[in-house]
Parts: structure tokens; sequence; C-alpha cells
């Protein structure tokens, strides 16, 4: 359900897309470090995105250095790193934790089961950095769960639960940025779900699983329809994403907000015009 969050690379300047590599392998080398290889396996650029909005809301101090990487082994590789991305380095574990639990429970998979033992100590780790957060985020996962074992339609409910835990994660602290930061990660959240089933309602249909527009799939209107529930959202979470005092990367971060969301729904689109064609 991740890899929606992302940049517009054509639209971004050099040097904003510097900063945003800077801050990928730094959420890389946190997850490294904090969780060993297996955590580094567990990388995505949505959570980059948070740890870039909360690194440029509170303006930590950073480590910048530089590493080899094995995936890129002839270049030295730009490194930033702050506490920021070492929180979103943790709620990638849970996260991964859950989603893997959720295929394990739905198709029996072993891979995933094998890959749960190896992160069950980082979990329980950040299980106890984190009690109210993990609870929260596994409230709303099962009730997505139970939803979607009645098959429930009601788009507003079941992607409202998603919601909750993308605002959940948004949230580092109880401060004046709080309830901005809690409101634009809960329709960012709902943006998530949606997009993701939107992208996966084909197969779903084909293999007879639960999407919530799979009633819908076959009006005349469904793709456009579905652009305007999507832009709902986004134009909800960016009200209150240009509540935030922020200066550091906001230009990068609008361009992910505005932008570099749509790109995977564009290329859905583009897919699916093709195969009609």
């Amino acid at each position: 359900m991740f890899g929606y969050v992302v940049i517009n690379k054509p639209e971004l300047k050099i040097k904003d897309f510097d900063k945003y590599q800077e801050y990928y392998c730094g959420l890389c080398q946190s997850l490294k470090q904090n969780h060993g290889r297996r955590g580094q396996l567990t990388l995505n650029y949505d959570l980059n995105f948070v740890g870039i909005l909360l690194s440029s809301l509170y303006e930590p101090e950073e480590k910048q250095y530089w590493i080899r990487c094995p995936i890129h082994p002839f270049h030295k590789k730009s490194v930033r790193t702050n506490q920021y991305m070492d929180y979103v380095s943790d709620m990638n574990i849970i996260l991964t934790y859950f989603k893997l639990e959720d295929d394990v429970l739905d198709e029996n998979s072993l891979k995933s089961q094998s890959f749960k033992q190896l992160l069950k100590k980082d979990f329980q780790r950040v299980k106890e950095k984190y009690p109210k957060k993990v609870d929260t985020i596994k409230y709303h996962l099962d009730q997505i769960h139970v939803l979607e074992q009645k098959h429930c339609l009601d788009l507003d409910e079941v992607s409202g639960h998603f919601g909750h835990i993308m605002a959940s994660i948004c949230v580092y602290q109880d401060d004046i940025f709080k309830e901005d930061l809690y409101q634009m990660g809960f329709y960012l959240g709902k943006f998530i779900y949606l997009i993701d089933a939107f992208e996966d309602v084909e197969e779903d249909i084909k293999k007879q699983t639960y999407n919530p527009f799979k009633e819908k799939f076959k009006d005349e209107h469904f793709q456009e329809d579905c652009f305007h529930l999507l832009e709902m959202m986004i134009s909800n979470s960016s009200f209150y994403f240009e509540k935030l005092p922020l200066i550091e990367n906001v230009e990068l971060l609008r361009n992910i907000i505005y932008s570099g969301i749509w790109t995977k729904f564009e290329l859905i689109k583009k897919k699916r015009m093709e195969e009609k064609s």
C-alpha cells in the first residue's frame, strides 16, 4: 500500500532532488543502524516524505556524511540523518510488521511469515518505545480487516481508518503543530488507501478479493469520479500542510504533495488506456 507519495522528478530543481536523495539514503542508513540490514528491506518513499516534513518543521541538528552503497558501488552517496529519520525508521518497522501479519492471515504466505519472524525483535523494541502509537495503528488496521471481511463499500469509512494510521505517524509530539499534522496525515492516508484500491481494482476483481471500488469499476465515469475523490483528499491534506510554518525544503515538499502524488495515478490511467486501444 506504499509507493505513492513520491517526487515528480522532471519538475524538481536539482538541489531539491539531491536533498531528497540525501534524506532517502539517510532513512536507509537509520534503518540499518537501528534495525540491521533486514530493516533496510522495509524502506519506502511514503515515510521518507514524513521524515522530510518533520525535519523541515522542527529543524533539528543533522548529520551529513558520505557512504559507499552496495546498490551504487561506484559512487559515494551523500547521507542526511536526524532524530526524525530515526523516528520514521521505527514507523517503517511497525507498518511492515503489521503488513506481513496481514499477508500471513490472508494468504498464508510462508515468505511473509519468515520475514515477520526476522523483524519480531525489532518490532517489540519499537513497541516498547511507542506503545500508544502501536496500539493505535493496530486498532485501525484491525478495523480495516473487519470492514474488508464484510465487503464494506463505504469509501469514507474504510479509507478513514488508514487516514488515522498516517495521521498518528505524522504527529511526532503533543505541541502546537499536532492538529495540523494530524489532519494533513489523515487526508493523505485516505488518499493512499484509495489510490491503492484504484490501482488494484482489476486484479482484485479477477482474484475475487475485496476492493471498495469493485461495484463502481464498470461505471462510465469511474476514472473521472476517482480522480475527483482523490483530488478532494489531497486538497484537504494540502490545506493543513500550508498551515505549517515550513521554510526549509518547502518547495521539495510541495513538489511531492501537489505533483508527485499524481505520477502513479497518471501511469495507471495511461496503462488502462493502452489496454483498451
